[in-house]
């Protein structure tokens, strides 16, 4: 319908408005408005300096004086925007009410520019020997890539670049590039996380705030070091190389006498192995293993699990017998919950039934059994039980039945929550044998099967921070040559996990991983994988290239990427048991 010809400020407000309700009138006179657009820049600057495309809007009270201007088609500025500078959009544009755009500033595709904004494409020289108002006026240029959406009071500064697909909180200050798909907000505005995430909110109000756990704060943006072009380089073509080698990977460890997979040449067949087989394929190649159709793979797997328990053997052991609180001592049975789990998950199934054993676990049987965990001395081992016990809920309601008996989940985290340590975070104590290695090991496995698994923020994220970098500088578990994927994953996993709710020490957090990083894209065996690497009480396969060690440096990659800023490079995301997002039931 037509608006009121006396209704002369609508679209300068709203131009959203103007393409379906704009009468011929109205019509009219912007187009009037876009004939004095071309003829004042012509007349300032020359012949071609202004160029509207088709749809255009631009308000009667927008102050536009380009030394060039290039407005994609259905773009518009609005009601009392200011325009100077050598400005270029591309279609769908969106330049608010009261927003700034000056100095050289390129958008691209779909870019929305909330109210009262600042584009900052210039900027003045500050030498202590010239008065400012004499200072030279420099310009880097701002770039926007496609579909971004900048919030309200948003400040861009000169030399910036955002990638495509990023969305910026009201009030921010966006100082530093920020990658394709971040979110951001905050002064400096820092990295909430990944667009992606579908915990991901818009920039406004109290949906920027929701995006984030209740309680905590954003994750910043890693301050690239000055090397990150050679390191995005490193990495694209690292990820390139394994996905060339991801199928030569495989058939190494598949043996077509049993048609199983076994975690490297000479090794017996594991489920393990199949499973990260199946990581691995959907890592590098996005497909099952091409050893096997898609469908064997979800029938063998599927058919490994005892319908009684729900529990899952190894090839040619009986099923496992439940523990007291559900799951069993058996590290391979506790183990094949995760693996066999997201394993079937990641090829689009399910296991067959629910894990009974956990299913009808109470929570008085629960909560003794926690405390008699080994968590004074073997930490990890007591973490590792807790990430298989709530792994196996998480499955259960995936499947839409109860996770445990009523009131059991809620005591799992309720006991978490009074027996964690607040000075340092972790559970479990340090031994003077291994220092923190299984508190902060028994860490990584606990809050990966609990508080991350299903979304919510961990206790004293400071604190657990402080622990693990002091753990990180460990000579005893990090000096070179002594590094292994599990302690490189159970230092990594803690930080990205803790970013997420604090910036506390982020730029240590980020040099160490930086560091971890080059160091880790070393270790590849051309047409073999990665090992996992010395350890010095025998645990994992070794020195040699296997399934185990290329699935879990491939994970660990990938998240020491993102802190530093630079995971985009590898072109794959973690879907499995590594996955950043919480995997929260359907």
């Amino acid at each position: 319908m037509n608006q009121p010809e006396s209704d002369e400020g609508l679209f300068d407000h709203c131009p959203w408005l103007y393409a379906e309700q704009a009468s011929q009138a109205q019509r009219a006179a912007q187009e009037q408005r876009r004939k004095r657009l071309l003829a004042g820049a012509e007349a300032r600057v020359g012949a071609g300096a202004v160029r509207l495309g088709e749809g255009c809007f631009v308000a009667e009270t927008a102050a536009v004086y380009p030394d060039r201007l290039d407005l994609g088609d259905r773009s518009y500025i609005a009601a009392h925007a200011y325009v100077t500078g050598d400005i270029r959009t591309g279609a769908d544009c969106t330049v608010n009410p009261f927003t700034v755009v000056r100095g050289t500033v390129t958008l691209g595709d779909g870019v929305r520019v909330g109210a009262h904004s600042s584009l900052l494409g210039f900027n003045h020289g500050s030498a202590p020997d010239l008065p400012v108002h004499r200072q030279p006026v420099t310009s880097r240029g701002i770039t926007i890539g496609d579909d971004v959406w900048i919030g309200s009071h948003v400040v861009v500064l000169d030399g910036v670049t955002i990638g495509d697909h990023c969305v910026i909180g009201a009030g921010a200050v966006v100082t530093k590039d920020l990658p394709a798909w971040t979110m951001a907000a905050g002064n400096p505005a820092r990295r909430i996380r990944d667009r992606r995430d579908p915990r991901a909110a818009g920039p406004g109000g109290a949906a920027a705030g929701s995006a984030a756990p209740v309680g905590t704060a954003p994750c910043p943006t890693a301050p690239r070091p000055a090397d990150t072009p050679a390191l995005v380089e490193a990495l694209s073509a690292f990820a390139g190389a394994a996905r060339a080698q991801a199928v030569e990977v495989l058939d190494r460890c598949w043996r077509p006498d049993t048609r199983r997979f076994a975690d490297r040449p000479g090794a017996e067949p594991t489920v393990r192995a199949h499973c990260d087989a199946v990581e691995i394929a959907d890592l590098l190649l996005g497909e099952a293993p091409p050893q096997l159709p898609a469908a064997e793979h979800v029938a063998r797997l599927r058919d490994l699990q005892d319908p009684a328990t729900g529990l899952i053997p190894e090839y040619g052991a009986p099923p496992p017998v439940p523990g007291p609180a559900g799951v069993p001592d058996d590290g391979a049975a506790a183990y094949h919950l995760l693996c066999v789990g997201y394993a079937l998950d990641l090829l689009g199934s399910s296991f067959a039934h629910p894990v009974h054993a956990v299913r009808r676990t109470t929570a008085d049987r629960l909560v003794p059994h926690l405390a008699g965990l080994p968590w004074d001395d073997r930490a990890w081992h007591a973490g590792a039980w807790v990430d298989s016990w709530a792994t196996a809920a998480h499955w259960n309601l995936r499947l839409g039945a109860e996770a445990a008996a009523p009131g059991a989940l809620e005591a799992l985290f309720g006991l978490l929550h009074t027996r964690v340590d607040r000075r340092t975070g972790m559970w479990g104590s340090p031994t003077p044998r291994d220092g923190h290695l299984q508190p902060v090991n028994g860490y990584y496995r606990l809050t990966r099967g609990s508080f991350a698994q299903f979304g919510l923020p961990v206790p004293y994220a400071e604190r657990v921070i402080d622990t693990v970098l002091g753990h990180a500088r460990d000579p005893r578990h990090f000096a070179p040559g002594r590094e292994n994927a599990c302690n490189v994953l159970d230092v990594i996993h803690p930080l990205w996990l803790c970013a997420r709710q604090t910036n506390h020490r982020f730029e240590e957090a980020r040099s160490w991983a930086a560091a971890q990083l080059t160091a880790a894209l070393r270790r590849w065996h051309p047409g073999e994988g990665f090992a996992f690497g010395p350890a010095p009480d025998g645990t994992g396969p070794g020195r040699d290239p296997g399934l185990q060690g290329t699935e879990m440096w491939l994970a660990i990659i990938w998240l020491l990427a993102d802190v530093v800023g630079v995971a985009d490079a590898l072109g794959y995301r973690p879907r499995g048991i590594h996955r950043p997002e919480p995997a929260l039931p359907g």
